[in-house]
């Protein structure tokens, strides 16, 4: 089986590197890729949100499957375009992936599906934001409509923080934002592929998005997480696929819009029961690099299966017991004013250590020399027998990587370790 696998970020980098180890994978391409996936895929240059593009490439290619990765190209229709061609595509169509690229969409659906989720009012002015705010107390809860790469989100208990954000996100062309009632409890991260009809879980993680430890400072895309969440209460899965995934897919089916892909669901498991956060189209980042390092199953013919509506048909997929951890190695000044074209030394020294593997993410070559080029640069992934060792080697690999400037949050999966080694929940 020949792949194309289009986005060029650590999600890619963990999803190419799951290709590379599937015997059935005889060649693998990305589009544009990072250096880190040249490693394993022939590199492509090309605008990863330009539909004709890929389409033309996965037909020069003559590729059996082509995964698109992130979330803009999914929203422009490069999935749509890709099939339109006859090539079998993992990605919904730009009308599916409306679920991520229109929060208010994804409330509407949810609604008509019968969806757990928070209460929320879509504002398109300061006005109506305002009157939102007060109906549901703090903490407030803003939301920008469209696309923002993890960070158009702000919860805060100042309403003159929550409204600023909301004047902001409405100052662009087109702007809305959703406000929400405040979700208590932790979250939990579970992507469910899906083929437009049937679903099929995968096991859940926990990510942490806010920039430093003990969840301060802004939102980020992502600061690290970990798999499995020993923890999560039992039959979590089954709920959530038999109570938000199958629902919400059944319910794009009867639009006439079917969702092939991976749903993700964001969920906080609340005192009043599992509630969704948010939807995405596509697998998260950096929940994707602790997942996949722990699925058994080789991932290929699981991808095919949901691009060709066979989920029906695949053997239940097999798990490792082993846990991953990963942490997040950001440029100076990410989330803000991020710095780039700082040189990237020991990554080499950093895959030394037993079960340890790095995924590039904004990186790039300038004159042959490994350089910095974007807010997240590199997720570095430890696995182990439970979470205090999955933890403890990834830590000794972001150790040996030196990039001048660097941050990284040091208490990824701490609790969640502790808890799991003295038995008890997560506090």
């Amino acid at each position: 089986m020949e792949i194309l696998v289009v986005g060029g970020g650590a999600r890619e980098h963990a999803l190419v590197r799951a290709l590379s180890l599937d015997p059935a994978v005889t060649a693998l391409h990305a589009a544009p890729g990072n250096p880190g996936i040249g490693e394993l895929a022939e590199l492509h240059a090309i605008d990863p949100l330009d539909g004709a593009a890929v389409a033309a490439l996965a037909g020069e290619l003559n590729v059996d499957l082509v995964v698109v990765g992130p979330e803009a190209p999914l929203v422009a229709g490069v999935a749509d375009a890709v099939r339109a061609a006859g090539v079998p595509v993992f990605g919904p169509s730009a009308a599916g992936a409306r679920l991520e690229g229109s929060k208010a969409f994804a409330k509407e659906v949810m609604a008509a599906a019968g969806v757990p989720t928070a209460a929320a009012r879509v504002a398109t002015t300061v006005e109506q934001v305002a009157a939102a705010l007060d109906a549901f107390g703090a903490p407030h809860v803003v939301k920008e409509d469209g696309l923002a790469a993890g960070k158009g989100v702000v919860v805060t208990s100042d309403r003159e923080t929550a409204l600023a954000h909301a004047a902001a996100c409405l100052a662009k062309p087109g702007g809305q934002v959703v406000v929400e009632e405040y979700l208590d409890g932790p979250e939990v991260s579970l992507f469910v592929l899906s083929d437009g009809s049937d679903v099929v879980p995968l096991q859940p993680a926990q990510d942490f998005k806010r920039v430093d430890d003990d969840d301060a400072g802004p939102n980020t895309g992502g600061m690290g997480a970990y798999s499995p969440l020993p923890w999560a209460p039992p039959g979590l899965v089954d709920e959530v696929v038999a109570t938000v995934a199958a629902p919400t897919i059944a319910e794009m089916a009867r639009r006439g819009t079917p969702f092939a892909g991976v749903l993700y669901c964001g969920l906080a498991l609340t005192s009043r029961g599992v509630r969704v956060v948010e939807f995405n189209a596509r697998f998260g980042d950096p929940e994707t690099q602790v997942v996949l390092p722990r699925l058994a199953t080789p991932l290929a013919g699981v991808l095919m299966a949901a691009a060709t509506g066979g989920l029906a048909q695949l053997a239940p997929l097999q798990w490792r017991d082993e846990a991953a951890v990963t942490v997040v190695v950001a440029a100076h000044g990410y989330p803000v004013s991020v710095r780039s074209d700082d040189p990237i030394t020991g990554i080499a020294d950093a895959v030394q250590v037993p079960d340890v593997h790095v995924l590039h993410a904004g990186t790039a070559l300038r004159d042959g020399v490994l350089v910095s080029a974007g807010g997240r640069v590199l997720s570095v992934v430890g696995t182990g027998a439970d979470l205090t060792a999955a933890r403890a080697t990834a830590y000794a690999g972001v150790e040996r990587i030196m990039l001048p400037g660097s941050h990284h949050r040091t208490d990824i999966a701490r609790r969640a370790a502790a808890a799991e080694a003295a038995g008890a929940p997560l506090s």
